[in-house]
């Protein structure tokens, strides 16, 4: 594993490498105070070449207060940020304009044993869960094979399109495979026949690893086979040394149903910093905006509103 602390997927070395085998144009640019940026620019019509930075930057140690300068120092561009922290007054000061609201992720901390994280389950997920553990179903590991026509990848490509939800493209998990290998897994809970009633994918990227994919048919729905699945990862990724699982944003607007199941885990709900953009034309106009800090207790109000 690369990255021997918690990063991000999409700031990961095992990212950086999937990106580059789909042909992307991304760039892990160093910063100061050990810091680094795993930037992917496209070029658009009129726009010309904008810079993306998601979930960054990153640090060895602590970092620095100056970060949103030296990163705009080491990306002078148009850049779009997702940040992977708040700070929204030294942005400002550093040129960056507010586009949208912080997000918040739930995180799953691996490091205690299992009897705690059982005991850390929702009382609902964990009886679910229990439901799981005696219904007709067998799990199965793997590892993802690199091929972009896999079933699962398909049904990932169906969903979201049937949904209207926007994700990575299937492609990229295929791609991560070929070049981060038996760091893609698989978990598929299958019925007495051996077919496929549910699965997951998970992305190992360092000391976190990352849910990518699920998919559930109906008898998987009946049965609570993601409960299950996501209670085997979770114990298996913690075996192999894993100390968090992302498991992605929550949206309690569009999918309350989703956030209340990642929350119902145990897992912490993570602020981000919100998206921004640096520009030549628009940095006179942020840094004259008013200093914002972001709302106190925002993580804990979204985790009670879905845990009720």
């Amino acid at each position: 594993m690369d990255d021997q602390r918690p990063v991000p997927l999409l700031q990961s070395l095992a990212c950086a490498r999937a990106l580059a085998a789909m042909g992307a144009a991304c760039d892990l640019r160093p910063l100061p105070f050990g810091g680094r940026a795993l930037a992917l620019t496209r070029r658009w019509p009129l726009l010309g070449a904008l810079t993306l930075v998601s979930r960054g930057p990153v640090w060895a140690g602590t970092g620095s207060a100056s970060w949103p300068r030296a990163l705009r120092n080491a990306l002078p561009g148009a850049l779009v940020l997702n940040a992977g922290t708040g700070c929204d007054d030294r942005l400002c000061e550093a040129g960056f304009f507010p586009l949208l609201t912080p997000v918040s992720v739930a995180v799953i901390d691996l490091a205690p044993d299992r009897a705690t994280r059982r005991a850390r389950l929702h009382s609902k997920w964990r009886n679910r869960l229990a439901r799981a553990e005696e219904a007709p179903l067998r799990v199965t590991r793997s590892t993802l094979p690199a091929d972009p026509g896999h079933w699962l990848l398909r049904q990932e490509a169906r969903q979201q399109k049937h949904r209207g939800y926007r994700g990575l493209p299937p492609a990229f998990s295929a791609a991560f495979a070929a070049t981060n290998p038996r760091q893609a897994q698989l978990f598929t809970a299958s019925d007495r026949d051996g077919t496929p009633v549910a699965a997951m994918l998970f992305l190992r990227h360092g000391r976190m690893a990352s849910y990518q994919i699920g998919w559930s048919g109906e008898a998987g729905r009946r049965h609570h086979a993601h409960r299950l699945l996501l209670w085997r990862a979770m114990d298996w990724l913690a075996e192999q040394g894993h100390s968090q699982l992302d498991l992605g944003a929550l949206n309690a607007q569009d999918a309350p149903g989703l956030a209340r199941f990642k929350l119902g885990t145990g897992a912490t709900c993570r602020p981000l910093g919100g998206t921004w953009i640096a520009h030549p034309t628009l940095a006179p106009l942020a840094r004259r905006l008013p200093r914002r800090a972001g709302p106190p207790g925002a993580a804990s109000h979204v985790h009670k509103a879905l845990t009720r």
